[in-house]
């Protein structure tokens, strides 16, 4: 499943309804047959929130109405991905007034209503799945988007009615007193924290454990910010590796918080945790889009890139911008589109980093697990088409184990599947390039808490829960990686 907003979501519901069309792109990595293979019939079921993969999979014969569904989502996301406009103004971007909705949409009808209101920028799309989606309505038109879904008999609700207020409550400032015996860094877990505290952070982790942390800049951003990666390790030489990431999207800004947590509760309780924990060389990357992160403090909390350029066409969504099936669907060539895949794969310094750094390792990597926001939801490759690996069934149980892992840490439900078809199809994910260029076993993005009543807004005070299930799940993805 990340200023202006996204505005994405229709491609979700196409994932959900019917087959994107299909455009011409550059394939940079070959497919074999023995790479992807169809689900059967019955296997893998998802959730009610989603279709069965057999009815959405290519080939699958299709009824009238599913023909005719397709073709108004075409059109409507060829709208949603290829519309340009206007330059952001200066100075920080406010969203008094404007509201977030969760529209039930589940027919052609209903689809082409929230394409018009897209096409005529009175709403932005958040996110979703196949029976709902989450909108954003812009504060002048309120009025107008509900007669319009009032007409065509749309159900909504309202789940923030001021979202300028939602982004004010989100993160309180904290008190002095609230950092008092931090023990020499300023992370609190407690509210969503900048880029300063994080790297302070990074450096008190090497000052106080030396023997188990080392820190490394694996590259730049764009705006010439490091992109740093802490590896925790007991330091045996038949360890085997595991990657995690977040921030890759600006506005996720549970993602980092997320990963710091794990990162914390590892250190300082690694006499205690598990040998198949220990075990392990843990390579950890907690913010990968520096520039776009201290963007969404500054002007846009909602900006989802990285920040080359200027304006709203400025940036490029990386997890568009790796480099297997790079440019297929889910990923717009038009650089202000909220998809936008980049000039080619890897263009980006964030994303060449990540890959530079992989490819050149002599680390077993066993598992890559990238965090995300929003939806509740653990994916497995792959997600550039509504195809599997051969080795979809391990993923699955392994994913299986990390929801209930979750659910028993006292969290939510989590939906797990294949990402091309349990969300939609999105090319040039670093997910899927983890799992087919890399042959890392194990590859999942896992999208984190909520599902969608404050969505990318999501209070600090989610933060320790958020994390504390993410980290049962990644103790789950530890064990199976020692035995791969």
């Amino acid at each position: 499943m990340s200023k202006a907003v996204v505005s994405v979501v229709l491609v979700v519901a196409l994932a959900w309804l019917g087959q994107v069309s299909s455009r011409n792109v550059r394939e940079i990595d070959s497919l074999t047959t023995e790479e992807s293979v169809p689900l059967q019939k019955n296997e893998n079921p998802l959730s009610e929130s989603t279709f069965q993969i057999e009815d959405i999979f290519d080939g699958t014969e299709q009824t009238e109405t599913d023909q005719s569904i397709d073709k108004g989502l075409t059109k409507a996301i060829a709208f949603n991905n290829d519309t340009i406009e206007d330059e952001l103004p200066q100075g920080r971007v406010f969203y008094t007034g404007s509201q977030l909705w969760k529209t039930i949409v589940d027919n052609e009808d209903k689809i082409d209503v929230l394409a018009k209101l897209r096409e005529e920028q009175d709403i932005t799309m958040w996110g979703g799945n196949s029976s709902s989606i989450d909108i954003l309505v812009k504060s002048d038109s309120i009025k107008k988007v509900r007669n319009a879904l009032s007409e065509k008999n749309i159900k909504f609700y309202v789940t923030i009615d001021d979202l300028q207020q939602a982004i004010d409550d989100e993160n309180p400032p904290l008190e002095e007193e609230d950092f008092d015996n931090r023990n020499g860094h300023r992370l609190t877990w407690q509210a969503y924290h900048r880029l300063e505290d994080i790297h302070d952070y990074f450096d008190h982790l090497v000052e106080t454990y030396p023997d188990l942390i080392t820190l490394q800049e694996i590259g730049r951003s764009v705006g010439g910010r490091p992109i740093k990666l802490l590896k925790i390790s007991n330091g045996q030489s038949g360890n085997k590796a595991v990657w995690i990431d977040g921030g890759i999207h600006a506005r996720e800004w549970i993602t980092p918080a997320t990963v710091t947590f794990i990162i914390n509760n590892f250190v300082s309780n690694w006499e205690n945790e598990p040998k198949y924990v220990q075990n392990i060389d843990w390579y950890i990357a907690p913010l990968l889009n520096p520039d776009g992160y201290e963007y969404t403090h500054t002007v846009d909390r909602l900006w989802r890139k990285n920040r080359r350029g200027a304006g709203r066409c400025s940036g490029t969504d990386l997890n568009r911008n790796f480099g297997y099936r790079w440019g297929g669907q889910g990923s717009s060539k038009n650089p202000c589109a909220e998809t936008y895949g980049g000039s080619g794969p890897f263009s980006e310094p964030e994303t060449m980093a990540i890959q530079r750094f992989i490819s050149d390792s002599d680390a077993k990597w066993k598992a890559y697990i990238s965090f995300h926001s929003y939806g509740q939801y653990i994916l497995y490759p792959w997600g550039y088409n509504r195809v599997v690996p051969p080795d979809y069934k391990e993923l699955e149980e392994v994913g299986q184990k990390m929801a209930q892992a979750i659910r028993n840490a006292g969290g939510p439900a989590y939906t797990v599947g294949p990402a091309g078809n349990t969300l939609y199809p999105a090319a040039g994910g670093s997910d899927d390039w983890a799992k087919g260029t890399m042959k890392i076993k194990y590859a999942y993005t896992i999208e984190l808490r909520d599902n969608g009543r404050y969505g990318f807004v999501l209070p600090a005070s989610y933060i320790q829960p958020t994390a504390k299930e993410a980290l049962a799940a990644i103790r789950v993805i530890a064990e199976a990686a020692n035995k791969a």
